[in-house]
């Protein structure tokens, strides 16, 4: 009997992702897309920094990958920290210059309470599966008069919650959650956790939405 392989991290295909190979996010119902990693290695472009426009005040970026966004917020001379779970963004992202920490969102975080914005680019509303407990954990992260920063799918496609595995040659992870919010359907998600939408945004083909604290 061949013995089964056991699931690789998460942590560890995205890492692997990240140092070049060609990655695919397969679908519960087994449906596959290629994580678009090329887009996130490299620089920032003009669409991403006028999304990055939205920001305001120094600026925590949650899932920060190899550091794209934090770089290029970095470039404008303002105070920011990006932060993820993957020790190999972490190493991408201080070779870019820039200030990074290996931290779980839902673990301790610098300057938490006075951060003037906290930003979920690239589907990062997607992190832990429940956008809700999320969205409140960046409330704790960000001043009474800050704001959450957060990329969003296309309205109509509402608020799916779906478990992903992520495969390269290394093997293919274990399930994780991940849930995709759309922009048409972000008011809802902001309220149940004390935010509401400020201000929308669309351009370049990308939606988002300022979150505020609710008065």
């Amino acid at each position: 009997m061949t013995p089964v392989s056991a699931p690789v991290s998460p942590e560890d295909v995205f890492a692997s992702a990240l140092r070049g190979e060609p990655c695919l996010v397969i679908d519960e119902d087994g449906r596959d897309a290629w994580l678009p990693t090329e887009q996130w290695l490299r620089d920032a472009d003009s669409h991403d920094e006028t999304f990055l426009g939205l920001c305001d005040g120094p600026t925590v970026d949650i899932g920060c990958g190899p550091g794209r966004m934090t770089h290029a917020l970095a470039r404008t001379g303002r105070t920011v920290l990006g932060i993820d779970v993957v020790p190999e963004a972490i190493r991408l992202s201080l070779g870019r210059g820039v200030t990074a920490l290996l931290r779980d969102v839902f673990g301790p975080i610098p300057g938490e309470g006075r951060w003037g914005t906290a930003l979920l680019a690239d589907g990062n509303i997607g992190i832990g599966g429940d956008p809700v407990a999320l969205l409140q954990r960046t409330r704790q992260l960000i001043a009474p008069s800050g704001r959450v920063v957060v990329e969003l799918a296309p309205p109509g496609t509402g608020v799916r919650t779906r478990h992903v595995q992520l495969a390269t040659t290394v093997g293919r992870s274990a399930p994780f959650a991940w849930t995709t919010v759309a922009a048409d359907a972000i008011e809802a998600v902001a309220r149940a956790a004390g935010l509401r939408a400020a201000t929308a945004h669309r351009g370049g083909g990308r939606y988002g939405a300022v979150l505020v604290v609710r008065r």
